[in-house]
């Protein structure tokens, strides 16, 4: 492993635990260079299904663009990086569960807004302008219509 602050090749491993949502050990290392110390998650690869874009192209899942969209979507909002994370593990545990080699785009982003409905109506509501792009202030309406009837 390199070490992010001075590159060296070599560190030493401190302290290995699960991590909190236990999907992953984290470990605390030290460089043998610089002194300084760095944690490292080291995560269970699975093969996850390539992503059908509208496209047509696929692209690889990619665990870190998905968490990008959720950190935007909920931005400024009650929402921990641990729910975050814990929505991303739903998702790919759905994606493993399925046993599709390929899934739409659309899979993908209705489980996230699916989630994200009950988790934050906010960032429900900024994911899916970005992710439905919306074309007009009608289909915004109708969304926060349909997100209303289902908070009550």
């Amino acid at each position: 492993m390199k070490c992010p602050f001075c590159s060296f090749p070599e560190d030493k491993v401190i302290d290995s635990r699960i991590a909190k949502d236990q999907s992953a050990i984290r470990r605390r290392r030290e460089c043998l260079s610089c002194n300084r110390r760095f944690t490292t998650f080291e995560r269970v690869e699975i093969n996850l299904p390539l992503v059908i874009k509208q496209d047509q192209s696929r692209e690889a899942y990619d665990r870190h663009k998905v968490e990008n969209g959720l950190r935007k979507a909920c931005e400024k909002r009650p929402v921990s990086q641990e729910q975050i994370e814990g929505l991303v593990n739903e998702l790919e545990q759905v994606l493993r569960e399925n046993g599709e080699k390929e899934v739409p785009v659309a899979f993908v982003g209705e489980h996230i807004m699916a989630a994200l409905k009950d988790l934050d109506d906010v960032a429900y509501i900024r994911f899916a302008s970005v992710y439905r792009q919306f074309k007009d202030i009608n289909e915004f309406m109708q969304e926060l219509q349909g997100l209303l009837k289902h908070t009550k």
